[in-house]
């Protein structure tokens, strides 16, 4: 996530031909895609002398990349022009909301750290140490205290109520279609995975307070101040995705094989992966990875959406620094959560894990009522790369003719 926080280099072309976009896209996979905001510039939505964007050429690029196109009152980037009102609101929220947000998210981030540090002393603290499976009262407290912090946390950035619809039962069960029912296994067998859209940096939170899962995480998270610790309590499958040796088997086999363990005992954390490989705007569902799936093991979707009037919580086309501070500015912000039966893959998917993806993902499109897009992360790193290379991009979203 860390990647999509700052700049891909800008061109200064009048118009920016694709190839070029593809070449800055694609030249490196793990570069940052959007800038950082400064604060000397961040409540400014001026624009600087740069090459413009025709409206029907920005009518054509938003088609195209629709999945991350932002929607809301702050517009592309977050950089829109503002009615006065909104101003007046964002001004306020500034000068109250924020620094207390700001203040109690810290006391949170740091309360939580310490119950980690206690919980794990003696036990070791190398980068490899894997404190997701600790047993006992330490790991008792160190669950319970996290889901309650995280959704704390999330009641903090004013997510104030979290409405859950839980569908029951598996609906292949309830039909009585043997078919269907041949493959599924006994009542023991639990879901090792939680396959979950993505949408949002929020969406791991939401988790935490849910079900306190595992998530795959870059080698360097296990090394960062505080976060380190927190993703190791966590059980964080941490990967080198550079390296293929049998020291780093890379992602899908060690996901594969936590996922297993997950499945069959439950004293290992179920593991949540978001198989989109980005995050969209909340209204698309992009093609799955396999890598979930590989296992052959019944999976749990779990679908989330932000509603919104003024500032979407989606984390689309938006620098970080400039989400957050937008995000800690709303009164209220709001999620969605539906949970889908437990899906047991037939004979035929656990023998092509890209059918079990795609089936998981139609049923997760049709149940959210998701628009199913064929594009994925490297169009959002070309999509983005145009939003950089032209500025007055957001200068013409509100000349767009319905």
């Amino acid at each position: 996530m860390e990647s999509e926080l700052k700049d891909l280099t800008t061109t200064t072309n009048n118009h920016i031909p694709e190839s070029s976009l593809d070449d800055a896209a694609s030249s490196n996979p793990d570069r940052p895609l959007l800038t950082s905001d400064d604060s000397s510039s961040f409540f400014s939505t001026s624009t600087s002398t740069v090459p413009f964007i025709t409206a029907a050429e920005l009518v054509e690029i938003e088609k195209k990349y629709a999945a991350y196109v932002r929607r809301d009152v702050y517009g592309t980037m977050g950089r829109g022009p503002l009615p006065i009102v909104e101003k007046l609101l964002l001004g306020v929220a500034s000068m109250t909301l924020l620094p207390i947000r700001v203040f109690a998210a810290i006391a949170i981030l740091v309360v939580y750290y310490v119950i980690c540090r206690v919980c794990t002393l003696f036990v070791g603290d190398g980068e490899e140490e894997d404190f997701g499976r600790l047993r006992g009262v330490r790991r008792d407290m160190i669950v319970a205290s996290g889901r309650f912090l995280s959704r704390l946390m999330l009641f903090v950035f004013g997510f104030h109520w979290i409405p859950v619809m839980d569908r029951g039962i598996d609906d292949r069960e309830k039909s009585g279609d043997e078919s269907n029912n041949k493959d599924l296994p006994d009542e023991h067998e639990r879901p090792g995975v939680i396959i979950s859209n993505h949408v949002s940096y929020l969406d791991i939170l939401y988790h935490m307070s849910s079900s306190f899962p595992s998530f795959v995480a870059k080698r360097s998270v296990a090394k960062l101040p505080l976060v380190g610790i927190i993703s190791k309590c966590l059980g964080c499958v941490f990967v080198q995705r550079e390296s293929k040796s049998s020291d780093f088997r890379g992602v899908s086999g060690v996901v594969t094989e936590r996922i297993k363990e997950a499945t069959e005992s439950d004293l290992a954390p179920p593991m949540v992966l978001f198989p989109e490989g980005t995050t969209t705007n909340g209204d698309y569902l992009l093609p799955f990875k396999t890598g979930a799936f590989l296992a052959k093991a019944p999976v749990l979707p779990i679908i989330l959406r932000y509603p919104y009037q003024r500032f979407s919580p989606a984390w689309d086309s938006i620098s970080g620094f400039r989400h957050v501070i937008l995000l800690l500015c709303q009164f209220t912000n709001h999620i969605e959560v539906t949970r889908l039966p437990v899906y047991f893959p037939s004979k035929e998917e656990k023998d092509d894990p890209k059918l079990y993806a795609s089936n998981v993902r139609k049923l997760m499109a049709d149940e959210g009522k998701l628009i199913m897009s064929d594009i994925g992360l490297p169009e959002k790193r070309i999509y983005h790369a145009a939003l950089n290379g032209n500025n007055s991009f957001d200068r013409v979203s509100h000349q767009k003719v319905d």
